[in-house]
């Protein structure tokens, strides 16, 4: 059964999502510019999605990736253990995304930890939420973020804090892997 994994889950979850909105996978691929027939290998959990596929989602849902990603996981605990945290990875892109704080309802903060590996290189077309608040806070390597097309070099020890309105890009132009927190703050 699909649904025994994070992956089965969510294909689970975005089939639900759509349904939810009466929306064809027609639809859904016109507000996303996502195959019709990559929309239903993923809602099957044929294909597990790429981070850029999965901020997609996301916009069209009006959803933040870790509000999106909560809900496929157990409801969380006010103290979430290191080994608790959820961890998804694209291997294609070599990204990895820890939920430190799951988000609560009622609550408007979440922590999330970024790994990017050398050449990584995400794009998000659109904000999950427009004005959605965000300090990048880089703990180890260079971060290139660029936001609505501002480019920022943010180095270890450094943090960045902007309102998102428009497209983003992290990409890691160093020799090591770039680690970083993003604080994310709903409007």
């Amino acid at each position: 059964m699909r649904t025994e994994t994070v992956d089965g889950r969510l294909a689970e979850r975005l089939a639900t999502l759509r349904a939810e909105r009466g929306w064809s996978l027609d639809d859904l691929s016109a507000r996303t510019n996502v195959s019709r027939s990559t929309l239903s290998r993923l809602e099957r959990g044929e294909i597990s999605p790429t981070a850029s596929l999965l901020g997609r989602l996301c916009t069209a849902y009006e959803r933040t990736m870790s509000a999106l990603l909560a809900e496929v996981e157990a409801a969380p605990a006010e103290l979430v253990r290191g080994e608790d945290q959820p961890v998804w990875r694209d291997e294609s892109s070599g990204f990895t995304r820890r939920l430190v704080s799951p988000p609560r309802p009622g609550l408007r903060g979440e922590v999330v930890e970024g790994r990017l590996q050398p050449g990584a290189d995400i794009r998000y077309d659109a904000p999950p939420v427009p004005g959605l608040e965000q300090h990048v806070w880089v703990l180890e390597g260079t971060l290139e973020l660029t936001d609505d097309g501002r480019r920022h070099e943010i180095a270890a020890g450094e943090c960045l804090r902007f309102r998102l309105w428009g497209g983003t890009r992290f990409r890691n132009p160093g020799a090591v892997a770039v680690r970083y927190a993003v604080f994310v703050v709903l409007p």
